[in-house]
């Protein structure tokens, strides 16, 4: 059972395969092929699997690394940070705080004022436009 008491049937059952994948699996979406990578539509990015609010259009920029970045999450709280060792890299895994959602990871090459980007995958996020 997930943090939401959900069974992986029933994250089976809500997700589309990719969006399970990417959020209950882990895994990372193509780049480039995301809905939002190029998006410059207002709003706030929600959690694709249980509605938390994430991420404002005010803080995505282009990153030019093929997924939607962010300077910024919404509210610290919202966002749950992980070392992530599964590859050669050490990274920092980020997850939706509310129902441990994969959404993507967090890098400290991004522009003021934070200087963070956080690399989130399309499938994990659902835009509520302004």
């Amino acid at each position: 059972m997930s943090r939401m008491g959900k069974s992986d049937k029933e994250w089976q059952d809500q997700l589309t395969p990719d969006q399970y994948q990417v959020c209950r699996q882990q895994q990372t979406e193509r780049p480039f092929t995301g809905v939002y990578c190029d998006s410059k539509e207002n709003g706030i990015y929600r959690c694709v699997c249980c509605g938390n609010d994430l991420f404002s259009s005010q803080t995505k920029y282009d990153s030019r690394s093929g997924w939607p970045s962010f300077w910024d999450a919404v509210d610290p709280t919202k966002i749950k940070k992980t070392d992530d060792h599964s590859l050669s890299m050490p990274r920092i895994e980020v997850s939706c705080a509310k129902c441990d959602a994969h959404l993507g990871h967090l890098f400290d090459d991004g522009p003021q004022p934070t200087g963070l980007r956080y690399c989130i995958n399309s499938v994990s996020l659902d835009l509520d436009k302004e």
